[in-house]
């Protein structure tokens, strides 16, 4: 249920990049103009995803799930049938705020009802991978079909995946009313190698929103193609995020978590160059391989964040899983107006150096141990710090 709810809460943050190349065909916005349609996406989401996950440490606040999901398809619906460029940009960052709400309680809520697996987890991060990976596909076939104007059917995802969040919120209701709650860890915070991942995350994310962003529209250029040939480079990138997600669980079960993320990205630089420089239709292999190793240690950065701060994991999930990630998006502005002054294969070079960095700064971090198990809480109950 969790994984299907995150499918369907992540694909709008796919939406926004999806819906770039018909930006610019229906409205003829510059590189420069979707780059900020990108940013007010990424922007409010950012500065919104640490207070949630401030308050989810405080309060088990699952009703979240449901209306975040709403709020999120509302946005977009609403950002392809307003007329002018501030109402896209202000519906685009309302999305936006509804998808910072959802992720850091549904991440505490998969970490409680995972039991801390990696594997688990991996498949949590599948369900949001997947949504990615349908954005693309579900922009195609509704705009495609009759034009910005049918956005309205947009809508319907948010829909199915607010009706899967009710039986999980009844089950937690009926958990907490048995006596058990959430039952998250103790120990001491190591806040220095927090923040040595959270910047190893933003370099991460820095690469994929910036390829997120103009990979379609990169890919149609080179191949001389069709808008289709764009939208699938976009929906490759996406799918192979969704085989990386479930790989790196797996991995994590044979080896640590923080040697399974070096080495993803360490073969993440070489595929990076390759989706800027290998010519032809090679360059969807590029585009599969660059997205199945940033993809590898996504869901173990989550786990790793919340082991690193085990007496406030709201606020490592809400940081690790969604401002870290959204604030890739604020970069996505610089690499447009680049790309307006050159070309888009300069603009995309010094992509190629982000997961070097985040290589870098996996270097130098200790693999955690297990937070040792604390007493529950009730839902809704408040929890003092380092009581989580």
């Amino acid at each position: 249920m969790l994984s299907a709810g995150h499918a369907c809460v992540d694909i709008y943050q796919g939406a926004v990049a999806s819906l770039v190349p018909f930006f610019v065909a229906e409205r003829a916005y510059s590189y420069a103009a979707v780059s900020g349609v990108v940013l007010a996406a990424s922007l409010l989401s950012s500065v919104a995803q640490p207070v949630f996950g401030v308050l989810t440490d405080r309060w088990a606040m699952p009703w979240l799930l449901p209306v975040s999901t709403i709020l999120g398809g509302l946005g977009i619906a609403l950002s392809c049938v307003s007329g002018s460029y501030a109402l896209t940009v202000t519906f685009v960052a309302v999305s936006g705020v509804g998808v910072a709400a959802y992720h850091p309680e549904s991440a505490r809520v998969a970490r409680l009802v995972s039991r801390g697996s990696h594997t688990a987890m991996g498949w949590f991060s599948l369900g949001g991978n997947l949504g990615f990976a349908a954005a693309p596909l579900m922009v195609t076939a509704v705009v495609a079909s009759g034009g910005l104007r049918l956005a309205p059917l947009f809508v319907v995802p948010a829909l199915v995946g607010s009706v899967l969040c009710l039986p999980v919120l009844r089950a937690l209701e009926k958990t907490a009313r048995g006596g058990s709650g959430v039952a998250m860890g103790t120990g001491a915070d190591d806040k220095a190698s927090f923040v040595k991942l959270s910047l190893a995350v933003v370099c991460r994310s820095i690469a994929f929103i910036g390829l997120s962003t103009f990979i379609s529209l990169y890919v149609k250029q080179r191949l001389g193609g069709s808008t289709a040939a764009g939208t699938a480079a976009l929906f490759v990138l996406y799918l192979g995020g969704a085989v990386g997600s479930v790989l790196g669980g797996g991995l994590a079960n044979r080896w640590d978590r923080v040697a399974v993320a070096r080495w993803s990205y360490l073969v993440s630089v070489a595929a990076v160059a390759g989706v800027v420089y290998v010519p032809g239709p090679a360059v969807y292999v590029c585009v599969a391989l660059t997205s199945a190793c940033l993809y590898v240690p996504f869901s173990l950065q989550v786990t790793l964040g919340q082991d690193y701060l085990p007496t406030r994991v709201g606020t490592a999930s809400g940081i690790t899983l969604g401002l870290t990630v959204s604030i890739g998006g604020l970069a996505s502005p610089l690499i447009g107006r680049l790309a307006d002054a050159t070309s888009l294969r300069t603009a995309l070079t010094p992509l190629i150096l982000m997961p070097a960095l985040s290589w870098l700064l996996f270097r130098t971090l200790p693999e955690p141990t297990a937070p040792k198990p604390a007493a529950p809480r009730r839902t809704g109950s408040p929890v003092r710090r380092g009581s989580v």
